[in-house]
């Protein structure tokens, strides 16, 4: 097997982050770009759980991911989706990108402008094996109450 690179890396990412920005089904994104490795998945995004259901725990192995999105789908949408500012480190299989998008909380219908951050760690075979998050759930909770100014 050969050893994993800064351009495969970068382009698994680009691709992932493609088929998310564009909406693509969290199933189709799962068997895309995730590791075939279920146990070794991992989905964490940031933040105080009692600021979001979807907030501050691990959701382990391809249950916990299809659990991940189906949490937030029922919670968010978003429009607009981009990637910038790619950062990639092929020593640790590690790559940060810098996200925008328009997010709307469906039960208050109140809506944010969002800049937010991944985190993908890769495995051997250049596919996603932990996912994080870091975004403005400060900005989700005060939607998710309509308190949003």
């Amino acid at each position: 097997m050969s050893p994993i690179t800064r351009q495969s890396l970068l382009k698994a990412s680009e691709s992932f982050c493609t088929a998310f920005a564009s909406q693509s089904p969290p199933s189709e994104i799962l068997t895309q770009h995730f590791t075939q490795n279920s146990d070794d998945i991992i989905v964490l995004e940031h933040g105080l759980p009692r600021l979001a259901p979807f907030l501050g725990r691990e959701y382990k192995g391809k249950d916990g991911f299809l659990e991940y999105f189906k949490t937030i789908g029922e919670q968010l949408s978003y429009k607009d989706m981009r990637f910038s500012d790619y950062i990639v480190d092929a020593e640790v299989r590690k790559v940060s990108v810098r996200g925008e998008a328009v997010f709307t909380n469906k039960k208050t219908g109140q809506s944010w402008d969002e800049v937010f951050r991944y985190v993908l760690e890769f495995d051997e075979d250049a596919r996603i094996q932990k996912y994080e998050v870091w975004a403005d759930s400060g900005a989700a909770y005060l939607a998710s109450r309509g308190e949003l100014s």
